[in-house]
């Protein structure tokens, strides 16, 4: 066999049993965001079967660009051990006493390594089309592959099964969003739908996030800024300590409702 051959069979078959692996896993994230990947990699380590499925070739949400493509991210001093748990360094913001900077690479790169370190499977370039829906509850994900469903070719999809899913796709909280269109539940918000993000203001923003992480109908959950947008909180920018607390309660949350799940 040539070398050729031997690689394109080596990607194929691992990939394939890698994707295999997950078809039925006890927690689906949608997005590589902060809050998914802290969250996940905490489940992981737990010992739970985790997966992330990520639209974009890269992982790591909005991390990258820091702020306006300034790669530095700031974060406060409740979250220091979090980073220290992954291994990233972090510098104090002088004459902001409690605001340290972060390099967004460093930042992004240093989560996703630490959630794959954990044990999560992480797959990217896919997207989620749609929700699986069964006894008034979600019960998985619809997947293809991102290019497909961009190009518009009607390719079908797979699907996964899991026994929560979360939504982690940010500002547009697109699973929610399935949930509330296709499958006309309520959610657990004031109107029993999506009340959308409200403006900037950091404060405010930071402790909503965190306060909005939660399941919001039987099997999905929310978290980061899709749960911001969920229950109508304010935004906050580059600012990623209430991401990680986000995840870290996310985490929490699911550890405590899977605790006997085979």
């Amino acid at each position: 066999m040539s070398a050729e051959n031997v690689i394109s069979r080596a990607i194929i078959k691992k990939y394939s049993e890698k994707l295999c692996s997950c078809l039925r896993v006890q927690v689906a994230f949608v997005g590589a965001g902060p809050s998914s990947l802290m969250a996940a990699r905490e489940l992981a380590a737990a010992g739970l079967k985790v997966a992330i499925f990520e639209r974009r070739l890269s992982p790591g949400g909005g991390i990258w660009g820091g702020g306006m493509l300034f790669n530095e991210a700031v974060v406060q001093d409740n979250v220091l051990s979090i980073l220290d748990s992954f291994n990233i360094s972090y510098e104090p913001v002088p004459d902001a006493p409690g605001y340290y900077t972060v390099d967004s690479v460093e930042l992004a790169s240093g989560l996703i390594f630490g959630a794959k370190k954990a044990g999560v499977q992480i797959f990217n370039a896919i997207s989620v089309e749609d929700i699986v829906f069964k006894d008034n509850r979600v019960q998985g994900l619809v997947i293809n592959w991102s290019v497909s469903k961009n190009s518009g070719l009607p390719i079908d999809p797979l699907t996964i099964i899991a026994d929560i899913v979360v939504d982690g796709t940010g500002h547009p909280s697109e699973v929610l969003r399935y949930a509330c269109e296709k499958a006309q539940v309520r959610l657990d918000t004031e109107t029993g739908k999506i009340i959308g993000e409200r403006p900037m203001w950091v404060e405010s923003a930071e402790q909503e996030t965190v306060a909005g992480t939660r399941q919001y109908y039987p099997g999905l959950y929310a978290c980061g800024m899709s749960a911001t947008n969920a229950s109508g909180g304010y935004r906050m920018g580059p600012i990623f300590g209430g991401m990680l607390l986000s995840g870290q309660k996310l985490a929490a949350q699911i550890s405590e409702q899977l605790q006997g799940t085979p």
